[in-house]
């Protein structure tokens, strides 16, 4: 009917996401651990590009000074990530599924504490892509201007083209994904390897650009607890170096085997390479003098029209001064990387999305696998939430970080408390020796994580709450109440369809009725089509719209070979849905018992504006139809020429006919 239409719609779609994968080919997609780790660990990564910064930008509050501070709170936030690994990586060997802190906390803490850990991560994976993006924008707009005066415009593109390389498929876009994470890992180690050498070898007088500024601080002369609340405000912000970490445990099935393994070295590789990065930045920071402001106005000295520049891209300017490659590819791979930092999330949120639809709690279109054995509805879901945010916050980063970290740490802390009691009733029916004393360091590790998390989170709860984060609370209620709610209706049909049982008693009569408006070929079809199911009254009839007409028909009717009856239905307001209807009812109101069936002839069209042209009342009446009980609905086609010539001869699969196991014949 729509063919044209059909074929223009497969052929973009083939040229964006390439050709289908068959099922069986699953395998062929998952990750090994030189892939995986780009493709997990971009957003931890990516997180010490701008935790450094939020960190600095949390002191300078309390002036230049208070700077001094930074290395202990980045010390601070470096236990809490090494804690955290430590502890994911018993979640992955306990929970290889794939279920990450949603299964944990749900089989050992009850399907509530599954469904806030669940809501928490899908809010956390769609600001994971919107501060990615928003802070890559920001970094690329230090360099091209036009980027910094269209902000959002860059972020919505950016997500756009991040979504289409992940409907292409995982391992095609960790490939991907690759090149540039290897390339900021490497490039930050040289930065941070050579700029240190410099001071403490060599013993060169590195000074940033921003190094002989003045800070106009708010308050200079904090004490007490004003000035532990603006450490602690430090803290919680630098903590976002630790979104990402728990992205692994939900991806462990995407890994080659053994799963397990392999994902808790992954996990190891970015725990290590995020801590030692993390405080590298923060040293050489602090070593140069780096001065940074939430504002250009609050740097005193700084010339008229001065542009402040990212944390790491002062850094990069100091160390390869005189060296402008240097410069621009740290500039150029900090921002790619944090574009791909988003990837984590695109990988995390379909599975989990999957995990969640799977269990009925969320539409049971995200459990389906696209074509490309990507889970491609999660991921055109957690697009389309993050441009909203995007464009909702005007891709500022300083307002969405406030929004930011509070999900994941809602799951670290119940993760920890569930592999808790996961460990302790594993222990109770446990009497190998070495499995318990496996099982008991396990469950230290776990308490350990569970102090720092919750630790962290109450933190975070207290400096960020007024600032931004009780929308990505109230989101998380407004997620686990809808899910809730799904769970409930999908429960309730469920005992619809299988709690009664089928009496087996058939229909007395049967009962047919055809609409006519001309007496043509689609007609005649029809009425052949209907007294071939041998009915045991069939009649046709016809709505009086227009005086003139309905005679001319009935005349050419009394004059044909047709031998059926035709019913002529007043309608004095020309409404041809509602007499249908109102007669339809009259039938079974007279005799309950039979089984009514409405024939409707439509014609198959091969343009999509002739759709437009054709069949509308017919649309219109069949979807009042379906919900009358005891009538049946059936429609009676007629191909048009231009149907036929839109034929495309072969045979050519529906759309995701690859996701039931069919050959490709696309």
């Amino acid at each position: 009917m729509l063919a044209p239409v059909s074929k223009l719609t497969t052929a973009a779609k083939r040229m964006l996401l390439g050709r289908p994968f068959r099922s069986d080919s699953l395998g062929h997609t998952l990750l090994p651990k030189r892939i995986a780790l780009p493709v997990f660990a971009s957003d931890a990564m990516s997180s010490v590009a701008y935790a450094p910064e939020e960190i600095f930008l949390v002191l300078s509050a309390a002036g230049i000074s208070a700077y001094i501070y930074a290395p202990w709170v980045g010390l601070a936030v470096a236990f809490v990530m090494a804690v955290v690994v430590a502890s994911y990586r018993q979640n992955v060997h306990a929970y290889p599924s794939g279920g990450g802190d949603y299964e944990v906390a749900t089989t050992n803490l009850g399907p509530n504490a599954g469904l806030t850990v669940g809501s928490a991560l899908l809010v956390d994976y769609v600001l994971t892509v919107a501060v990615s993006i928003s802070s890559a924008a920001s970094n690329i707009g230090s360099a091209i201007p036009f980027v910094a005066t269209h902000k959002v415009l860059f972020a919505v593109v950016a997500i756009a083209v991040l979504t289409a390389i992940n409907l292409r498929g995982v391992r095609e876009s960790g490939t991907a994904f690759a090149i540039p994470t290897y390339a900021f890992i490497v490039g930050m180690f040289v930065m941070l390897g050579w700029g240190l050498i410099r001071i403490f070898v060599l013993g060169e007088d590195l000074q940033a650009e921003s190094s002989g500024f003045g800070l106009k601080a708010e308050d200079e002369h904090l004490y007490g607890l004003a000035f532990a609340f603006l450490i602690a405000r430090s803290f919680s912000s630098g903590c976002a170096a630790l979104t990402g970490v728990e992205a692994i445990s939900n991806g462990v099935p995407a890994f080659r085997k053994p799963k397990s393994r392999n994902a808790a070295t992954t996990l190891l590789m970015l725990g290590t390479f995020a801590i030692v990065l993390l405080m590298g930045i923060i040293i050489l920071a602090q070593k140069i003098g780096i001065v940074y402001a939430h504002d250009t106005d609050d740097l005193i000295g700084a010339p008229p029209g001065y542009h402040q520049k990212t944390l790491i891209a002062q850094l990069a300017e100091t160390v390869f001064h005189g060296f402008p490659i240097g410069f621009f590819f740290i500039t150029t791979v900090t921002a790619l990387i944090l574009v791909l930092a988003a990837n984590t999330a695109f990988n995390g949120f379909p599975v989990l999305g999957s995990i969640l639809a799977q269990d009925r709690y969320l539409p049971r279109q995200l459990h389906t696998r696209g074509d490309r054995l990507a889970f491609s509805n999660g991921i055109l879901f957690l697009s389309g939430a993050a441009i909203a945010f995007v464009v909702l916050f005007g891709a500022e980063v300083s307002k969405l970080i406030q929004l930011y970290i509070v999900g994941v740490f809602v799951s670290f802390v119940l993760s920890q408390t569930g592999m808790l009691r996961h460990w302790t009733r594993l222990l109770r029916t446990e009497t190998d020796p070495a499995q318990r004393s496996r099982m008991k360091r396990s469950r230290v590790i776990n308490a350990v994580g569970l102090s720092a998390t919750g630790t962290v989170l109450i933190i975070v709860l207290i400096t960020k709450f007024f600032a931004g984060a009780y929308i990505a609370i109230c989101t998380m209620v407004a997620i686990f109440i809808v899910m809730k709610m799904i769970r409930k209706h999908y429960d309730s049909v469920s005992r619809e369809l299988e709690e009664q049982e089928w009496d087996g008693v058939l229909p007395s009569r049967s009962h047919s009725i055809v609409l006519v408006s001309k007496l043509h070929l689609p007609t005649r079809r029809a009425l052949a089509y209907a007294r071939a199911t041998r009915p045991d009254t069939l009649e046709a009839i016809t709505v009086n719209v227009d005086e003139a007409d309905t005679r001319a028909l009935v005349r050419e009717w009394e004059k044909s070979d047709v031998t059926v009856p035709l019913k002529v239905i007043e309608s004095p307001y020309r409404e041809i849905t509602k007499p249908v209807l109102d007669y339809v009812k009259r039938v079974r109101k007279d005799s309950p018992r039979d089984v009514v069936t409405v024939f409707i002839p439509e014609y198959v069209v091969g343009h999509w504006w002739e759709q437009i042209l054709h069949n509308q009342s017919a649309l219109r009446l069949k979807g009042r139809l379906l919900f009358e009980p005891g009538v049946m609905v059936t429609s009676v086609p007629w191909q048009l020429t231009s149907s036929t010539r839109a034929r495309t001869p072969g045979m050519v699969n529906a759309p995701g006919a690859v996701r039931r196991g069919y050959d490709d014949r696309t």
